[in-house]
């Protein structure tokens, strides 16, 4: 009797063990794939895939994308970088190298494998634009000497890599410009606002508010997020991105702290601070394209997203 074994669809996630990609990593082991997540835990954490460790399809590699990686896969989800303004400014030079250096290492695999790939960029390369709402079509507006500029211009120099691989190569890429992500598992002290506000308002300090909190963001849920990356992996070869994937509703920073501490029910009042360098004023994403190309919007309101996200900083740790 012959034995008849399943196969499935080998998927390496780098930065799996980060925020996004361990969310990545549970939607693509939900859909029956077999996933390799490769990080090397510089902002990754291992209690982000603690819970798929014994899973039978899930392969943890400790691995710094800097250098190459031989492995035998059937598709790639390139998100290895630090995300937060706190972690890439920490070794910059070390955050430009993970985006180009992680970049070339990626692509050269998917070439000699000739499999798709996915590129994690970031709305982080229209940097202060001066067009609103932002559209794919916009070339942005960023100080490429400044302290966000390792993190700006490194996905920017990644973005031309993946777009000459497939000219020059023919590769198939698909290149996800993604806006502001939070939910559960975000690191507590990565400096993004969300986290930062919830973690003050429950701890019942003053929450920090850098500018006149007139600045506004769109905040889209990671559930939805990681939607948008996986239809986007799975759209026609001839969809290669740039795709915007975020949620268009807008919210000023004032807005945002006033929802946190409704939810969490503290008096925490507001302090302001300076607004760092080259902190750009908006950032709202155009997804028509998303809509159009991909059949994705978000669905999960803030409302509804910011209760898990404080249910998960809620929870005693451990």
């Amino acid at each position: 009797m012959v034995r008849q074994y399943e196969i499935r669809k080998r998927s390496l996630v780098t930065g799996g063990a980060g925020f996004l990609g361990s969310h990545l990593c549970d939607r693509l082991l939900a859909d029956g794939h077999e996933v390799i997540c490769v990080d090397n835990f510089f902002t990754g954490s291992k209690a982000n895939i603690a819970h798929l460790l014994d899973h039978p399809h899930f392969e943890l590699i400790r691995h710094d994308v800097t250098f190459p990686l031989f492995i035998e896969v059937d598709e790639i989800y390139n998100l290895a970088c630090p995300a937060s303004p706190v972690h890439y400014q920490h070794d910059p030079v070390q955050t430009t190298k993970t985006s180009v250096h992680g970049a070339i290492n990626m692509l050269g695999l998917a070439k000699r494998l000739g499999v798709p790939i996915l590129q994690a960029s970031t709305s982080e390369v229209y940097g202060d634009p001066s067009v609103h709402p932002q559209t794919e079509e916009y070339w942005g507006n960023v100080n490429p000497i400044g302290i966000r500029s390792c993190y700006d211009e490194g996905k920017r120099c990644a973005e031309t890599l993946f777009f000459d691989y497939h000219r020059q190569h023919g590769l198939g890429i698909k290149v996800a410009r993604i806006f502001n992500t939070y939910g559960p598992r975000m690191h507590p002290a990565d400096g993004r606002v969300v986290s930062n506000f919830i973690v003050q308002a429950l701890a019942g300090k003053p929450i920090t508010i850098y500018g006149d909190g007139e600045q506004s963001r769109s905040f889209c849920y990671v559930d939805d997020l990681i939607d948008g990356l996986v239809r986007l992996m799975r759209s026609p070869d001839e969809v290669t991105g740039p795709i915007n994937i975020g949620n268009p509703n807008e919210f000023t920073m004032k807005e945002l702290a006033e929802k946190v501490l409704e939810k969490t029910g503290h008096k925490s009042t507001l302090t302001f601070e300076p607004l760092p360098s080259d902190d750009p004023r908006q950032r709202q994403p155009n997804i028509t394209k998303a809509r159009d190309i991909l059949g994705w919007e978000p669905k999960v309101e803030l409302s509804e997203g910011l209760d898990a996200t404080i249910a998960y900083f809620a929870k005693p740790a451990g």
